[in-house]
């Protein structure tokens, strides 16, 4: 049974086959259990094999190319309109099979162990950041039962730290005593996971060229290096950042065209890091003169906010050409005046 396109549809125990030659003909329907996945590939001569890019895939993309085949990881989003009607988990195989074989479909590549490694802590730490903001409001909450207001930021919010023993009643005192428990705990943790991903960072050759790009930090250029195993699956710098969701969004109808704010569509964190750090540059560079002569005009004709979202978007074609080509980091010659 010599299969040369197969679909696989991952699940926790029970999986799904579905395989065909060059011609489209099915040769193959099967459903395994997780155990012997490994054992059935191992039997099969070198395919094809697309699965959809969810928990897991990049374990069972690492393991079957081991095996020698090759492996198609796809969005689920775009396998889905393969599925015909009533989902079942063969017609799902067959969906996976279907769409791999498109020629307009795009891939994702298997990330490596090291790289996933890197991604949970930064998708840990995020984690923390929300449950840490999620404590603050409780605890600004709080305080505000018992007429007690701070003002926004950090600032205020230790102030309320500092303040709740002796200020509110003892029953809501062991609450407030509870949340800034958490808070500090979190506050630690979240440090212990920066100063990592900072040293894990430092220690990688692409990310330290990533770094050289202003509003570029070490949390940015750790995520953005282990999201992307391959920057060359992206035609171009604006295909990276429509990935992140920093181009416009579009409604276009025959002559007419409409673009809207950006997209907001594909990984958040690098595009939130992207944003922050962008701004961050923009603030630094207030009140004094730019290098960068396309972003002082944009400063004078647009509002802060857009010309930080706009500098991000321009941030993620340079890092896409720097690593593709693995050139270092050249700043923008400054025009005479």
């Amino acid at each position: 049974m010599n299969a040369t396109m197969i679909g696989l549809d991952l699940a926790k125990s029970v999986f799904q086959v579905h395989g065909v030659d060059e011609a489209g003909v099915v040769l193959l329907r099967k459903r395994l259990r997780r155990g012997e996945i490994e054992r059935f590939f191992a039997k099969l001569p070198a395919s094809i094999v697309g699965m959809e890019a969810c928990g897991g895939a990049h374990h069972w993309g690492r393991v079957l190319q081991g095996l020698g085949h090759e492996v198609r990881l796809m969005p689920a989003a775009y396998v889905k309109p393969y599925v015909k009607r009533n989902k079942t988990d063969s017609r799902d195989a067959e969906a996976i099979c279907e769409a791999m074989m498109r020629p307009s479909m795009r891939f994702i590549a298997v990330k490596s162990v090291e790289q996933q490694a890197v991604m949970t802590l930064h998708r840990t730490r995020a984690l923390l950041v929300r449950q840490r903001t999620m404590a603050a409001n409780a605890l600004r909450a709080l305080f505000t039962e018992f007429g007690v207001v701070a003002c926004p930021g950090i600032k205020g919010l230790r102030v309320l730290l500092a303040g709740v023993p002796g200020v509110l009643p003892p029953e809501a005192e062991l609450a407030g005593a509870a949340l800034v428990r958490q808070w500090e705990g979190l506050t630690t943790e979240i440090a212990a996971l920066a100063d990592r991903i900072v040293a894990v960072a430092k220690a990688d050759e692409a990310a330290c060229r990533l770094m050289a790009i202003p509003g570029v930090g070490p949390l940015g250029a750790s995520a953005i290096v282990a999201a992307v195993p391959d920057a060359r699956l992206f035609r171009s710098g604006r295909s990276f950042a429509a990935w992140l969701g920093l181009t416009p969004r579009q409604n276009n109808s025959g002559d007419k065209r409409r673009s809207g704010g950006i997209s907001k569509q594909g990984d958040r964190h690098i595009r939130t890091l992207l944003i922050l750090g962008a701004s961050a540059h923009l603030r630094q560079m207030r009140g004094r003169e730019h290098k960068d002569p396309w972003l002082a005009k944009l400063i004078t004709r647009r509002p802060t906010k857009v010309a930080a979202v706009a500098r991000a978007a321009k941030t993620a074609r340079i890092i896409r050409a720097m690593l593709v080509t693995g050139q270092p980091y050249r700043a923008p010659a400054r025009q005479p005046a």
